[in-house]
This record gives C-alpha cells, structure tokens and sequence, in this order.
C-alpha cells in the first residue's frame, strides 16, 4: 500500500508512536510519505530517523517569513509545478472560498507538495485537527485515498472548547474510519454523534523488544530514584510530582527525581524547585534521545505521570513513557485521567491517584518507597499487561488490517 502520513511536526522526539507506526508500515513492505507542518529538530533524533532515510520521505510545507520572499517562492512554485496539474494552484489561489488560507498563500506552500505525487491507498491524519488538513488537501490538491483521523488526546477537548461542540461533525462525516488510542476517547465521539461503525480504539504500542524488564532494588548508595518524562506543559502535571517530591524529601532524604523533557513551562517548573529549595534532589534534564532515555528508565525505581486536564481543554490519550517504564518493569503512579486506567490496574502495576491531588501523590509514593519489596512484582504485572495490549509488533499488524478493511470497505 502507498500511505501518506499528515504529522504536525516531523522528526519529533516526543512521538515516538508515530516513528513506530511509520517504521513498522515500512517493514511490513508498504510505502510511507510523511507530510510535515513544522520542521523538527534535526540535530538531536532518534536513531531510526537516520537508518530509514526518514528525511528523505518528508515534505514540508516551508514558507519564508519575509512577504517578498514568501510572494517570489510562491510564483517560483507557480511556475515550476503549475504546469503539472494547474488545478491545485487555482484551488490554492481561490481568496474567496479559502480566504486567509489563500491570501496568506499558506495554502499553496502545503498543497503544492502533493502536485505529481501518485494517488494513495490511505492518507492517514495523526492528531485530531490534522484530519481537516486532510479533507482541505482532498479537496484543493485532488489528494487520493481513503481518509483516517487518529485522536491521540490534546488535539480533542482543546478544539471544542475553542470553537464549539461541533467543531469536529464535518470531519466525523468526512473521515473514512476515526481512531482513538483508548476506549474513554471513543465513547466521547460517539456521545458527539460520530457514527460508532466508523470508529475503532487502535491503541499506541511500544516495542518491546528494545525494553527488558528487570526487577527493582535499592542500590547500595541508598537512592530511591524517582523520574517523569514528558513535554513541559501545564497538562503533564510535572508541577505536582516536584511538590509532592519536595514533600517527602525531609523523612526521605535520599530520594532523587529526574525530568526528562522540555516545553513552555519549563522555567515555571525551575522557579519552583529553587522556590522550594530542592535543587540537590530534582532536577530538569531537557529532551534526550531514545537511548538517553532508556538509559534514566533503566537507573529509575519508580515512574510518576501525574497527568491532569489542562485549563485550556488538553487532554491525554495513554502516555507513552508509562508503557515504556512498564515494560522495563518500574512500578508507576499516575492519574485517573482520560485512558489511563485503561493501563494501569491500581494496587498491581502501579497506582492511580486524583488530578491535582497532591497529598493523594504524596501518599502512594511514599508507601511505594517505603516498600521496595513491592517493586518487582508490580513491574512484572505491567510487563505483562503490554504483552498482552500494547506490543507494537501485534498493534501495527492490526492498523494493517484496518487499512485493508477501510480500502474494502
């Protein structure tokens, strides 16, 4: 199959489910192109960025910033691609209809990229808003295949809070097939009017045979190791885990947490830790690469993601670094929040804790440093939980088959 991915950022090292997905397609023989809103960081990817020649399936749309660069580069587009197929340029160029789409000629820089490009099997939108790009490109680019959305989480409540409850109806009858990463976001659509036969929970793997499980102990130095990693947003809820570790610091001394990731409130998040004078014991880290990555969770003891509903709407689907601690056998505590406890079973591999709450993260953390001997067996309970839902390996087998029912259909 020809598969076009629509991403909002390309390479990015948060999505690591996306990488998955398009590595795994590739593997399987079929052919992926990843159209890009935004350029990534390219000096700092994850290695399999570099060894499938990723970049090199990528299209950008770039546009300068300058108006007069940004007005010659599209007539050089103009001249050079709209002999090949003079409709996309007029489309892209209709003021009236596309209004500050076209003037902006922000339309014209995306749609041009699909001018000569062969017709596709599946044109496949991964975030919730990116699958209106995909029904302006099959309309303004005569862009072929079948239409599939993926709702990962923040790209749902953040949209009908800022343009309505029906911001999305246009794109449920549009779309092909509807994705969600867990059975709480499908019910929300459905509840929305999405029809339930067009919408399927295809769940974000993880390969597991890159994490091996080991059980958990106190090293001789002492330390409980304590880490969180995520995008530095408001949503992540990072600002509880540093309050509820600073807590704890005066009966547990010897505890340490690492925050690996990087985002608009990170100097929040720094102000408060020298706030609460606890600067020997937490630390922010910035991004890492996959291996960096591995290499904390393998040092960790204890995994926190205490996720919460941003003010603004964002939303979690299932964090991908739960699933990535839980398969190297760290015991967890997050959030009852959007599809987590579809994850996580509260008491076996981890525990669940109200947002916001941080006494109630206070509470099961230090009962989980307390018990260490608690540890292996919650981390083989998850281990074992992912082999059974979240491998990889099975789950990009079965978007296989859900493509093919969606070209059958």
């Amino acid at each position: 199959m020809r598969i076009a991915f629509l991403v909002n950022q390309f390479p990015a090292l948060s999505e690591t489910f996306i990488l998955d997905q398009i590595v795994g397609l590739i593997d399987r023989g079929h052919e992926v192109d990843i159209y890009s809103n935004l350029i990534g960081n390219t000096d700092k990817v994850h290695p399999e960025v570099e060894s499938y020649q990723l970049l090199n399936r990528t299209f950008y749309a770039q546009m300068p910033t300058p108006r007069t660069q940004k007005v010659l580069k599209a007539l050089g587009l103009i001249i050079g691609k709209g002999w090949q197929d003079p409709g996309v340029i007029v489309n892209s160029l209709n003021f009236r209809k596309y209004k500050k789409k076209a003037t902006s000629l922000r339309l014209i820089y995306s749609a041009s990229r699909f001018i000569g490009k062969e017709p596709y099997d599946i044109i496949h939108c991964q975030l919730g808003f990116l699958g209106y790009d995909g029904v302006l490109f099959r309309e303004v680019a005569n862009l072929q295949g079948k239409l599939m959305t993926t709702f990962r989480g923040s790209d749902f409540m953040i949209y009908m809070k800022m343009f309505g409850k029906n911001y999305f109806d246009r794109l449920f009858e549009e779309c092909d097939m509807i994705l969600t990463v867990c059975e709480k976001m499908r019910e929300q659509k459905i509840a929305l009017g999405c029809d339930p036969n067009k919408i399927i929970v295809h769940r974000d793997g993880i390969d597991l045979s890159r994490f091996e499980v080991a059980p958990r102990h106190i090293g001789s130095d002492g330390q409980v190791r304590v880490l969180s990693i995520a995008r530095l947003e408001e949503n992540k809820g990072i600002q509880y885990g540093i309050q509820a570790v600073a807590k704890l610091l005066p009966e547990f001394p010897n505890l340490q947490y690492h925050i690996i990731g990087d985002g608009s409130i990170k100097q929040e998040l720094q102000d408060l830790i020298n706030e609460l004078q606890v600067n020997d014991n937490i630390k922010l880290l910035g991004w890492k690469q996959r291996p960096e990555v591995i290499e904390e969770i393998n040092a960790a003891h204890i995994l926190i993601a205490p996720s919460v509903l941003g003010k603004n709407g964002t939303q979690e689907g299932i964090p991908s670094v739960l699933k990535e601690a839980m398969a190297m056998g760290l015991p967890v505590i997050s959030t009852y929040h959007s599809g987590i406890p579809e994850l996580i079973e509260d008491g076996v591999s981890g525990f669940l804790v109200p947002e916001w709450d941080v006494e109630a993260l206070v509470e099961k953390l230090g009962y989980l440093v307390k018990h260490p001997e608690l540890w292996p067996d919650m981390g083989y309970a998850g281990r074992s939980f992912l082999e059974k839902h979240y491998d990889v390996k099975k789950l990009n087998d079965r978007l296989v088959e859900i493509y093919e029912q969606v070209l059958h259909s």
